[in-house]
């Protein structure tokens, strides 16, 4: 496979915060809109990029929640926003399209993990619908605005976890597959990577780049399905409910984890290029590693993306499927 997916490298690295990638980038009269921007990663996200001078749109299911944890950050603009609900996301683009104001970072941070089975009101499964399709319908209501940017950024937040399993073509919404947490979660973290690979194919001739991540893990309410002992287990706890921080082993602080989505959303190094899937504040390596459990442990330094998530031919496949599923598109590049 011809790919891009070669480390720059950019100078950073596991322990990077967002002060240190945005050191002397300044983002005044810039507008971004960061999903999950009440919660985790997403509040540090919003407070670097809002410090650096942004203005930033932050759409939230729980809207009282975001606004106690955005409190203090500065051109915050808190709107409501239900991914798994399409009629929801129509609302919150049209007020982005009403405010008639290019939009120059899209940072999709918005998601869930391990949750159990669940579907939303179309019959889709939860992990699909919230961390992937709603992400596809709200990048395509947003694309007039993006398009306008004339150099706009969209950043999925996706995760090592793209390593338990490619799509499940034949059956994305589990109705007779066997279902586990993980499975649903890894494959819409695979669908994160297709879709910033195929959006910026057709991104880059209207200066649209895309790009999708892994952020370390780190511990925030997108465990709260997962048991404390099973978080002690898996080494990211410590026995006295403590979360375990050493980024070599990409157990990061929040900030630490928010630098790679501020890094990949506003980093000079990165002009010209988009399509990329980034960890550590750089562009990750092509991964060789087979998917298997040794790959998955928590807390190791596996590195790298698995082929089968920046597959062009997949990405191409997944965006047909997600534009059939949700009944909008984009027109193709060139058109």
């Amino acid at each position: 496979m011809t790919t891009s997916q070669i480390p720059l490298p950019s100078g950073f690295g596991p322990a990077s915060t967002t002060t240190d990638v945005l050191t002397g980038i300044d983002l005044t009269g810039r507008l971004a809109v960061v999903t999950g921007g009440g919660s985790g990663i997403g509040v540090e996200t919003v407070r670097a990029l809002g410090g650096a001078g942004a203005d930033v749109i932050v759409p939230a299911r729980d809207t009282a929640r975001a606004a106690g944890a955005l409190a203090g950050i500065p051109r915050v603009d808190l709107r409501p926003l239900d991914l798994t609900d399409p009629d929801s996301i129509e609302a919150f683009t049209a007020s982005v399209l009403a405010d008639d104001r290019p939009v120059d970072i899209l940072v999709n941070s918005a998601g869930i993990m391990a949750a159990p089975l669940e579907r939303d009101a179309r019959g889709y499964e939860s992990h699909f619908a919230t961390n992937h399709l709603g992400h596809f319908q709200l990048t395509a209501g947003l694309w007039p605005l993006l398009v306008r940017g004339g150099g706009a950024r969209v950043v999925a937040v996706s995760s090592w976890g793209h390593r338990q399993s490619d799509i499940i073509w034949d059956d994305p919404n589990f109705t007779r597959t066997d279902y586990t947490p993980m499975l649903g979660y890894g494959q819409s973290k695979t669908a994160n990577v297709l879709h910033a690979v195929e959006l910026d194919r057709r991104g880059r001739e209207h200066g649209v780049r895309a790009f999708a991540l892994h952020p370390g893990s780190i511990l925030t309410r997108l465990a709260r399905h997962t048991a404390p002992e099973a978080l002690v287990g898996m080494g990211v706890l410590d026995e006295q409910g403590n979360p375990v921080l050493d980024p070599s082993r990409n157990l990061k602080t929040p900030e630490q984890g928010a630098a790679t989505s501020v890094w990949c959303a506003t980093s000079p190094q990165l002009a010209g290029l988009g399509g990329v899937y980034c960890e550590n504040a750089d562009i990750a390596p092509l991964s060789t590693a087979e998917r298997d459990a040794a790959t998955l442990t928590v807390g190791s330094f596996a590195q790298g993306v698995l082929p089968y998530a920046i597959d062009p031919a997949s990405a191409r496949r997944l965006w047909a499927l997600s534009a059939e599923l949700t009944g909008i598109d984009l027109p193709e590049a060139g058109r």
